[in-house]
Order: structure tokens, then C-alpha cells, then sequence
């Protein structure tokens, strides 16, 4: 039996909402997780005494994406059709938050991860966090849309095309993480970040967050859905199970697959 996945709102400071989430081993999310984490940042920021989401996670690390295991063992495409949905509720909630989002990370944040704080409007980061897309490793597609968020271009297509991670530090040089701090300093850090935030007038936070989004020159959620119509033909193909299976089994992948290496993603642990 699968691990369940804990999404929790709290309030830690006036005007700051903490959503949080937290499943073992590391917050690879099922279909109904990524439902459940929109849901929770759609409810902080329609609630008019929240000025800044704060979008954590405990444990390991920040986001492992989906949950393979659950692709694997559903059959037909019920749980791809699911995860795509539920990726694009979550990513799409975080983008259309009323209130600006501010995502602490660390340790990997990878794939769905990544969809989630590229959509975030400021990242802080441990020092140990690390980014990136492994989806081809994985016989999937997608959060390119995302990625190319918080990396210039060319760097995005060599980071996908690799599967290879950046740090949180090169991040930080790209101006797309706001600051790094040790481990420990984490939460505190983006507490402080959110604080700054939240001391804003409320009303003029959320006429600014949807003027921003209304001059973003990429349609976010178009984008992305666009790139899951490649993922579901990826699994047509049947190429993708192929590659999970082979992630799923500890084993090479599968002969045709080319792409340099990148740095080892997080494996969760045999349910």
C-alpha cells in the first residue's frame, strides 16, 4: 500500500499562508496529491487575509514529481491521464494565485517539482537543492515550460536534452532563486522573504500579481499542455513504459536512449 500524501495549511505569521507537503520518502506525488496540493494553495489565496503563500515541503527533499510506481502498477492510461490533470491543477494554481508565491526548496527538485516553483513568483533555496528535468530518463515529456522560467534558453535545452540537474547556487547566478541558505536557515529565510511581501497593502498584492501575470509573454498553461499531448503520445508508443520500467527495476536504460548522463535523482523506496 502506498504511502498517503499529507498537504497542510497553516499560518505561521499574520498575512503568510504555509502550504506543506509531506510524503515519504521523497514527495513523489500520486494523482490525487497534485489535486490536493491545488486545492490547498487555491484556498490560501482566495482566503482575503492571505498577502503571500509560502509553498514548502518536509523531509528529503522539496519534489520528486510523480509518482511512478502508481503509473506502473494502474492499468491502461487512467493514472496518466490523472497525473497530467493533476500537474497542470497544481502548477496552474500556484501560477493563478491571487497573492504572490514564494517556494522553499530543498534537496531535489525535480520534474514536477520544477513545474511547481517555476510557476512560484520568488524560490528560496538550501544549499544542498538541486533542479531539474529527468523526464527523458523516465519515458516522459514535459515542465520544459517551466524550466525555461529559471534558466536562459540554450541551458534549458541542454538541461533537458540531458537530464542533467543545476544547483541552487547556479540558480542564484541566473537570477532565478532569490536566495540560498544553509539547510537549516531555510524556512526562516523564506518566512522573512514572505514577511517582506505580506507588509504590502493586500489589495494593490493581488491588482500586481495578476498585472504581472497579464504581461508574461508565454501562456503558462497553454504551453504546458501542449507539452503533455507529447507525453501521452510518448506512452502510445510505448517508449515510456519501457523507460519507467527500467527506472522502476534498478536497470540500464533501455538500448535506444542516448542522452548524456545527468546527476542521480532520488528512487523511492519499494512500497
Amino acid at each position: 500500500m502506498g504511502v498517503s500524501t499529507a498537504v497542510t495549511l497553516s499560518r505561521p505569521e499574520d498575512g503568510i499562508a504555509l502550504v506543506t507537503v509531506d510524503r515519504p520518502p521523497v514527495n513523489a506525488l500520486p494523482v490525487q496529491g497534485w489535486f490536493d496540493l491545488a486545492d490547498a494553495v487555491r484556498a490560501a489565496g482566495r482566503d482575503p487575509g492571505t498577502r503571500c503563500v509560502l509553498l514548502a515541503a518536509a523531509g528529503r527533499g522539496f519534489n520528486a514529481g510523480v509518482d511512478i510506481k502508481e503509473l506502473r502498477r494502474t492499468p491502461g492510461y487512467g493514472a496518466l491521464l490523472g497525473v497530467n490533470r493533476g500537474c497542470h491543477a497544481a502548477f496552474g494554481a500556484v501560477y493563478d494565485c491571487e497573492v504572490p508565491v514564494v517556494a522553499a526548496v530543498q534537496g531535489h527538485c525535480l520534474g514536477g517539482g520544477v513545474g511547481l516553483v517555476g510557476n512560484a513568483d520568488a524560490i528560496v533555496a538550501s544549499e544542498d537543492a538541486t533542479f531539474g528535468l529527468p523526464e527523458l530518463d523516465r519515458g516522459a515529456l514535459g515542465a520544459a515550460t517551466h524550466l525555461a522560467r529559471l534558466v536562459p534558453p540554450h541551458l534549458m535545452r541542454t538541461l533537458y536534452y540531458t537530464s542533467r540537474t543545476v544547483t541552487a547556487a547556479e540558480l542564484h547566478r541566473h537570477g532565478a532563486v532569490w536566495e540560498v541558505v544553509p539547510r537549516e536557515a531555510l524556512l526562516a529565510a523564506a518566512l522573512a522573504l514572505a514577511g517582506e511581501i505580506a507588509a504590502k497593502d493586500g489589495y494593490l498584492l493581488r491588482l500586481a500579481k495578476a498585472a504581472i501575470n497579464g504581461i508574461d509573454p508565454v501562456d503558462v498553461h497553454r504551453s504546458y499542455r501542449f507539452e503533455q499531448g507529447f507525453t501521452f503520445e510518448a506512452n502510445l508508443s510505448g517508449v515510456a513504459d519501457r523507460h519507467r520500467d527500467a527506472f522502476g527495476n534498478g536497470t540500464p536504460h533501455p538500448a535506444e536512449h542516448t542522452g548524456a548522463p545527468g546527476a542521480t535523482s532520488p528512487t523511492e523506496e519499494p512500497s
